[in-house]
């Protein structure tokens, strides 16, 4: 897709706009979230999604739009994977539901230029060594087992634990014995200190930069095209927050959504690895279309959420 740098800084300047239009209208006043209003705004950004998929059709065809949808869908659902851990860090952090809404955006804006760092080099080493598709292809397919085990292991009940990151920080730092509204960083009697919010907030945008090592080499795999890898992480994450109001009671429903990502991302895994062979002259190798990807990853999610909720109400008549 030929990206023109008019359509770069128009891109990031919309998405701003609409970064800004989000945090003053629903995000400036803290307060408790309703069901309404994060499903308000979740079909908002949805819409803003489809939106930007018709602008590409209309802009350079079917195939970036498709590869737009593939690599959203799968952003997406990668994303509600991470709302797991956002759960248990709150809960770690006894966030005030009034002030969860701030620390999900300040950290969804964190791993949002994080993620763009992610991607701009991603891009500077696809076009410099075609070979590293071997290696994103064998690290997704080790990651969908990794998936599969740690839903064997029931990972989601582990309490969440810290990276060295933030250790540090807690460490290094003299910090309030409690919040102080949405302040980061106060001064109280002469000392600057930071807040349990400042902490929790790095937290949300550095675990979903630890998501992001597998998200970003899954999307590159259905497509190499930065400007669509990086549109379609913008609005995977930027409906994050609300989706957190308005899925977060139906999350241990989702029994088996980690066993439909490891599906999604092992079948990524061998596309990339079929790629690879392709360009490395193995013309024998079939090149897997977008089409044929994106059917698959939203045939595969349907099945996932039919499956889960079929289980889930059955383990509750269960214990009924």
């Amino acid at each position: 897709m030929d990206v023109s740098v008019a359509l770069w800084v128009t891109t990031v300047a919309v998405l701003v706009a609409l970064v800004a239009a989000d945090f003053f209208i629903g995000g400036r006043k803290p307060h408790e979230v309703s069901i309404r209003e994060a499903a308000t705004w979740t079909v908002v950004w949805i819409v803003l999604a489809l939106l930007f998929g018709g602008f590409l059709w209309w802009h350079s065809g079917g195939g970036p739009a498709g590869e737009f949808f593939a690599g959203y869908i799968t952003e997406k659902s990668l994303s509600v994977d991470n709302l797991f851990v956002f759960v248990l860090i709150m809960g770690k952090f006894a966030v005030p539901r009034a002030y969860q809404q701030r620390v999900l955006m300040v950290g969804v804006l964190i791993a949002l230029v994080l993620r763009a760092i992610f991607i701009a080099a991603g891009a500077a080493v696809i076009a410099s060594f075609s070979w590293i598709f071997f290696l994103f292809g064998a690290f997704l397919i080790w990651t969908a087992w990794k998936l599969i085990k740690e839903a064997r292991a029931d990972a989601a009940n582990e309490e969440f634990e810290e990276n060295r990151f933030l250790k540090a920080v807690e460490r290094r730092l003299p910090a309030t014995d409690g919040y102080r509204g949405t302040k980061l960083v106060v001064v109280e009697n002469g000392r600057r200190l930071i807040t349990p919010m400042l902490v929790v907030t790095l937290a949300i945008g550095t675990t979903d930069v630890l998501f992001a090592i597998d998200s970003i080499p899954a999307i590159f795999g259905l497509t190499q095209d930065p400007y669509i890898v990086f549109t379609a992480n913008a609005f995977a994450l930027m409906g994050l927050r609300q989706l957190y109001f308005l899925i977060g009671g139906l999350l241990k429903k989702l029994v088996h959504l980690s066993y439909g990502l490891s599906v999604i991302l092992g079948f990524i895994g061998v596309k990339l690895l079929l790629h690879a062979l392709h360009e490395a002259g193995a013309h024998w190798a079939p090149e897997i279309g977008i089409a044929f990807s994106l059917g698959f990853i939203v045939v595969v999610l349907s099945v996932t959420t039919i499956t889960s909720l079929h289980a889930s109400r059955r383990q509750e008549r269960l214990n009924a």
